[in-house]
């Protein structure tokens, strides 16, 4: 067994693959400004710094707070069926949740999709926290998420494995003192991830 109390995940990426959905709302968005459409790997590599700096890079014309409402408001209708589970990311779930670990997710997604996701997949009564950039002070890679997810899971950072699939989850893990393992699984090729303690070929390598 993982010599872990908690294991903290990220979500686009590493548990879910929801950028078909994202792309969608983005596109929405830039047509609504009057800008062509970007294609999935385009919006790809936007992904993974929060929903303001999605609107930033992504969409870069037009009020940001008004770009942000209109993806808001276009997302709950293409999340659910553009947005899969990732290969053994329910298997493991299940596994560590069947070794007594405290599991939750840290991401920047906004906490209401990412609640919505986890209901709707089936996977949230698995989880002890589930926290967005909404819950702390600052989205990752500020340390707040997991600093906040361990407060709320009463363990230590020596106690805690964060796992993601970017540089930013890696940073977002050394700043919070974590030991952070990373799958390329997302945006990121094993060799862009070499920071992190350890990289999986596959969730279930975690059981």
């Amino acid at each position: 067994m993982l010599p872990f109390r908690a294991v903290l995940f990220d979500l686009d990426g590493t548990l879910i693959d929801s950028f078909a959905a994202i792309a969608a709302s983005v596109n929405h968005v830039r047509a609504w400004r009057g800008l062509g459409p970007l294609s999935e790997k385009e919006v790809m590599g936007y992904v993974g710094r929060g929903a303001v700096r999605l609107m930033a890079d992504a969409i870069g014309v037009g009020d940001p707070a008004e770009n942000l409402a209109a993806y808001s408001a276009h997302h709950p209708s293409v999340i659910r069926p553009l947005t899969r589970l990732l290969p053994n990311a329910r298997e493991t779930l299940v596994a560590l949740h069947g070794q007594g670990k405290l599991l939750g997710i840290c991401s920047n997604k906004p906490v209401a999709f990412t609640r919505e996701l986890m209901d709707h997949l089936g996977l949230i009564g698995l989880l002890s926290t589930v926290l967005g950039p909404e819950d702390v002070g600052r989205p990752k890679p500020a340390p707040d998420m997991l600093v906040e997810g361990m407060r709320r899971l009463k363990v230590s950072p020596t106690e805690t494995l964060y796992v993601g699939d970017m540089t930013v989850d890696i940073d977002t893990g050394r700043a919070a003192g974590v030991t952070v393992w990373a799958v390329p699984t997302g945006i990121q090729s094993a060799e862009q991830l070499g920071g992190a303690n350890r990289i999986l070929s596959s969730l279930n390598e975690l059981t």
